[in-house]
């Protein structure tokens, strides 16, 4: 008989960004600034803690 795993009783996996600032992934990236545009799609940049430190980035749902 197949094992079948229930989706309740599995721990989530980690959630892992990237960080346009270091350009490399992490664990804690979270979206810092929106970059709109006329015609097109725009693009959300991410940071991840360390960054978002040294460069005094507020995530995007703390700024006014």
């Amino acid at each position: 008989m197949a094992k079948t795993t229930d989706p309740a009783s599995t721990p989530a996996g980690a959630t892992f960004g990237w960080c346009h600032w270091h350009e490399g992934p992490s664990g804690t990236a979270v979206m810092v600034r929106v970059v709109e545009q006329g015609s097109g799609p725009g693009a959300a940049l991410y940071a991840c803690a360390p960054c978002r430190e040294q460069r005094n980035l507020v995530p995007f749902s703390e700024q006014p």
